[in-house]
């Protein structure tokens, strides 16, 4: 697996979401609570950007119609609930996908990524 050097822990302070872009690879990358999360930066329901998004735990909840995906799998927790009678047709749209999740890892107080996404069955939460 190939790592990118993105930053250091002090360029990258806890409750940041910075939009980073790796070979052409938009993503979003977060500090929650000390853990370095990289995913998609749009949401895969109606590829719409998940940088507002609303972190609850290890879980981003798409500001848009409030999907919410596990941070640590991608895994859907909820599949376009909002607006209340809309989200229903909305969700339709387009079926439940999880949310590409990217590896990181911290070495030498610097923040790394993968560019190959994880595998959901693979990832140990």
């Amino acid at each position: 697996m190939e790592w990118i050097k993105i930053c250091t822990l002090d360029e990258f302070p806890l409750g940041t979401k910075r939009l980073i872009t790796l070979e052409g690879k938009k993503m979003l990358l977060i500090n929650n609570k000390g853990k370095i999360y990289a995913l998609a930066h749009l949401c895969p329901h109606m590829k719409l950007p998940l940088k507002k998004g609303k972190i609850e735990d290890e879980t981003i909840v798409c500001p848009w119609h409030h999907s919410s995906f596990n941070l640590n799998t991608g895994e859907v927790k909820k599949w376009a609930p909002f607006p209340p009678g809309l989200g229903k047709i909305l969700g339709s749209l387009s079926k439940s996908k999880p949310l590409p999740i990217f590896p990181t890892k911290i070495e030498e107080d610097s923040i790394w990524v993968s560019l190959e996404p994880a595998d959901i069955a693979k990832v140990n939460i």
